[in-house]
């Protein structure tokens, strides 16, 4: 991490606080100083809806404890159903593409 030793005193009036902090809040920002380097460096700063990705990663859980099971039982048996296979395929296909449009609209953001 690099090294801040440089300090910038900025003075503002309670009313222009109040709405870096109402911004800070709105971004779900807590580091003040943070949010202000990123503002100064940057001019913005952008927040991301994450719940597509987190539903993504609770979809991609599930099918790799379908597969854990699916190699269990072949590991079992010796055999294993070709339909479960097929299954898991269309299910991964799915997220697939679920995560490249995801990574699309990410990708436009600027």
């Amino acid at each position: 991490m690099m090294e801040k030793s440089e300090v910038i005193i900025l003075r503002v009036s309670p009313e222009e606080l109040d709405r870096i902090r109402k911004k800070m809040l709105d971004m779900g920002v807590l580091n003040q100083s943070a949010y202000l380097r990123k503002m100064a460096l940057d001019g913005y700063c952008v927040r991301l809806d994450l719940k597509e990705v987190k539903e993504l990663n609770r979809l991609l859980r599930i099918c790799s404890n379908n597969l854990n099971q699916y190699a269990k039982r072949a590991n079992e048996t010796g055999s294993i159903y070709k339909a479960d296979i097929e299954d898991l395929q269309r299910r991964m296909d799915m997220i697939w593409q679920q995560q490249k449009e995801l990574l699309t609209e990410l990708a436009g953001i600027e």
